[in-house]
């Protein structure tokens, strides 16, 4: 979508493949929309085109209560980029500027708030605030639709200053006030609606869209595989499985349940369950992450369909995902638990370190009894607990260690190639486990672990040692991916 003219052709054959890439505004009606709304397109003279939500509001457009642009995946782009842009969306996503403020976002950055609002502004529409803004609208319609909590409540878990400021907000944003937003029946002017009716204490339904198609077995089996006693659990049978997992969050704890089944509309059925719900947006953020909802499954088979060696590997599994993490320094933790044993090893470990340094749960979920022990508990332990020969435990402290005095950075906006070059350094640390945290933790789409026997043994067996992986670039995740899916399937194929 390099062309306003190839855009609007999107928009005409409404093309959800661009939903959350970019979004259109009608100077007749005033609205903006996603490339996919229903609605009768309008003549290309009346229309204009946005990066991002923000940008239109900040134009003077409301959102269309239709198609609700504000609930479409997020832009691809964003994990794939490692510039400053690429940064500041992701921690903005992540509610840093709610928490910190632009002062906040900026010294994560390493710039100056100065030099990120001008970046901002210039390659995505709209600064910080104004992105940051959009985010905890859509957040406060979620809450109004889906619970009970009165609306000044709502203002401030949505992150508003003010009552004052929430009202406006919303009246600019969706022409309505918070009574009308919770008066209109869930999914009345949409199919891409909310769930529901509940309030905080039963959990907050959500719907988490994502670009189709989506290889939900896949990724619930890459999760089921790695699943670590007291923080998560899986339960039903596979096509209808439901993920359950504890959260630390910055001002409480959760509990998320993801639903295997598919929505009709393109999403994941979620419920949060939180302590505060000032944490909404970045415990659904984090889920996200985790089942990679982001991502581009179109422009990933394109690239890798290309490669003779990887198109019978991809055409089977169409929409295939790469899960990140709920917890950048958690995953840290498992990455370094995993070195040089099994999976099934690896989650022994695991689950014997939430045994002994985990937080209980005020009350037990279910099979989820703990939250992960946080990296300063484990710097100072004995660790002795886990069975595991001196050096790990000295390597699982020092890495812990440099993950709690901020020597090693995993949020978000991390630079992904200082963070990898800060690992290496550390003691006990190669190349395979700072390549799958950077995979994994910081989301990073173009990693290939050459040093992974099942991907060593999947490229001899699809013939591709000889290809150049340069171009399988930027999306060298996936492949993996579905080396790792392949070598399963002949596991499973194989005579016991």
């Amino acid at each position: 979508m390099t062309t306003d003219d190839s855009r609007y052709e999107a928009v005409c054959s409404r093309d959800a493949r661009f939903d959350g890439e970019f979004f259109f505004a009608v100077s007749t009606t005033g609205i903006y929309c996603r490339p996919s709304c229903p609605a009768t397109t309008p003549k290309r003279h009346n229309v204009c085109f946005f990066p991002t939500a923000a940008a239109a509001q900040g134009s003077g457009f409301r959102a269309c209560r239709r198609c609700r642009p504000d609930a479409v995946p997020g832009s691809a782009e964003w994990n794939a980029r490692v510039d400053m842009v690429g940064r500041a969306m992701r921690l903005i996503g992540d509610g840093v500027v709610d928490r910190e403020g632009v002062a906040g976002l900026a010294a994560r950055l390493g710039y100056s708030a100065r030099q990120v609002q001008r970046q901002l502004n210039a390659e995505v529409g709209a600064g910080p605030i104004a992105l940051a803004r959009a985010q905890r609208a859509h957040t406060a319609r979620i809450l109004l639709q889906t619970t009970t909590m009165q609306a000044a409540e709502i203002a401030f878990a949505a992150g508003f200053a003010s009552v004052r400021q929430f009202n406006d907000t919303l009246r600019e944003i969706y022409a309505a006030t918070p009574s009308e937003l919770r008066a209109a029946k869930p999914g009345r002017y949409s199919r891409y609606g909310v769930v529901g009716t509940a309030n905080g204490a039963a959990g907050v339904p959500l719907r988490l869209a994502y670009r189709r198609p989506y290889a939900a077995a896949e990724v619930f089996d890459y999760l089921a595989a790695r699943t670590i006693t007291g923080i998560e659990e899986l339960v039903g049978k596979r096509g209808a499985r439901l993920y359950r997992r504890t959260l630390r969050l910055p001002h409480g704890t959760g509990i998320a349940e993801v639903s295997e089944k598919l929505g009709a509309g393109g999403w994941l059925e979620c419920n949060l369950h939180l302590s505060d719900l000032r944490d909404l947006t970045t415990a659904a953020q984090r889920m996200r992450r985790l089942f990679d909802l982001d991502a581009d499954p179109y422009a990933v088979a394109e690239r890798l369909g290309a490669d003779a060696a990887l198109a019978p590997l991809v055409a089977p599994r169409p929409g295939l995902r790469a899960p990140g993490t709920a917890d950048a320094h958690e995953l840290a933790v498992r990455a370094v638990l995993g070195q040089q044993v099994s999976v099934a090893a690896g989650q022994r470990l695991g689950s014997a370190l939430v045994a002994a340094y985990g937080q209980p749960l005020a009350a037990p979920s279910g099979a989820l009894t703990h939250v992960f022990p946080t990296a300063d508990a484990l710097a100072g332990s004995s660790l002795s607990e886990l069975g595991m020969p001196g050096s790990r435990r000295d390597t699982l402290r020092t890495v812990t260690g440099a993950l709690a005095d901020g020597t090693v950075c995993l949020d978000p906006g991390a630079d992904r190639d200082e963070a990898e070059k800060t690992l290496l350094g550390l003691r006990g640390i190669g190349p395979w486990t700072a390549g799958y945290i950077r995979m994994r933790a910081l989301g990073d789409p173009d990693v290939l672990l050459t040093g992974d026997v099942a991907i060593q043994s999947g490229m001899r067996h699809a013939g591709a040692e000889a290809v150049d992986a340069e171009g399988w670039r930027p999306w060298r995740t996936y492949a993996m991916h579905h080396f790792w899916n392949t070598a399963a399937d002949r596991r499973r194929a194989a005579p016991a």
